[in-house]
């Protein structure tokens, strides 16, 4: 039996229990060997889930000598603080978007997993669906002529406000850092391209003041304007459109194919009234989870690399800069 890459996990959140360790288990490449938290809920996970090993807090995980990686699917305003530990306990990392709060401190992450030699990744897992590859294949083949534009939205109403944590500021909370850093990051991955100016506006939450609605426009090193939105505020809705001089292309299910079977959907159309829709099927979560393990254990390298992790940092920190001044931020 090949070896696999026992991965512990750091928190019973429901991404975990309900996506993340059921995608470590459909892959051959890893699989799920403790889960920790510090709620005192690790024992029933475990129990409820056939986790062999249950901690009842993240410092008894990072001392197992058995793992190998962590999943860490914590508050937002954590992912630095124990990304850092992990790596100082020899522990690769997989860690949920946003990577941190800043990019300073997604460096002093990507420092101390270098200095101690292991892996680490920010977990944006819909950059490993297969549509997306198929998107730039149409794009270089000049199917849509020369791109001029990208826009992305990303959108769900968010039911309970009172008790969420995306609508705590302390904690990392916000539409942009939740769901908006996936319209950030396809734009820099589908344009293969970084911004070199941007202005943000958003609608706060009179109450606890993060942003609930939040919309961009950004202008690429390579000429291209992109807008996107986000919102707990609208409908659920996850696309995003590319427009070229002869045609566009529409990605309607980006970033949550998972919730429709796995199956992503392509809508070319042409200015000369053709079309077409392709359908093209992945297991994203799965994909990542093997794509990192496999870098582990074969030494591949990862698709998304340390400096693209600091500039998606950089990049959101500047959103951040543009909504509180209300002025164009060059990067």
């Amino acid at each position: 039996m090949k070896k696999k890459v026992r991965f512990g996990i750091i928190s019973t959140a429901a991404i975990a229990q309900d996506v993340m360790i059921p995608a470590i288990r459909r892959t051959s490449y890893a699989e799920v060997a403790a889960i920790a938290s510090e709620s005192g809920k690790a024992d029933q996970a475990a129990k409820e889930l056939g986790i062999p090993k249950a901690y009842d807090s993240y410092d008894q995980l990072l001392d197992d000598p058995d793992i190998d990686a962590v999943y860490i699917p914590l508050p937002n305003s954590m992912h630095a603080e124990w990304t850092i530990k992990a790596a100082k306990k020899k522990k690769h990392v997989l860690c949920e978007k946003p990577a941190a709060l800043c990019a300073e401190d997604v460096r002093r992450m990507i420092e101390a997993c270098e200095e101690n030699g292991v892996l680490f990744m920010e977990a944006f897992m819909y950059q490993f669906h297969p549509q997306h590859k198929r998107v730039k294949q149409l794009l270089a083949a000049g199917e849509i002529g020369e791109v001029k534009y990208m826009r992305t939205h990303f959108s769900f109403y968010l039911q309970d406000r009172e008790t969420n944590i995306r609508m705590n500021d302390e904690l990392g909370g916000g539409c942009l850092f939740d769901v908006g850093c996936y319209c950030i990051h396809s734009t820099r991955h589908i344009l293969d391209a970084e911004p070199v100016e941007l202005f943000v506006q958003s609608r706060l939450d009179p109450h606890r003041m993060v942003d609930v609605t939040t919309s961009g426009w950004m202008r690429m090193e390579n000429g291209v304007f992109a807008h996107f939105t986000c919102s707990f505020d609208m409908l659920p809705q996850n696309e995003y459109e590319v427009i070229g001089t002869k045609g566009k292309i529409v990605v309607s299910r980006a970033y949550r194919p998972d919730v429709d079977g796995g199956e992503g959907r392509i809508t070319v159309a042409t200015a000369d009234g053709s079309g077409r829709e392709e359908t093209v099927a992945g297991d994203q979560y799965a994909l990542q989870i093997e794509h990192f393990s496999r870098a582990i254990l074969e030494g591949t390298p990862l698709l998304y690399s340390p400096e693209r992790m600091i500039q998606q940092a950089r990049t959101l920190d500047a959103c951040r800069t543009s909504m509180k001044t209300g002025e164009i931020v060059r990067l």
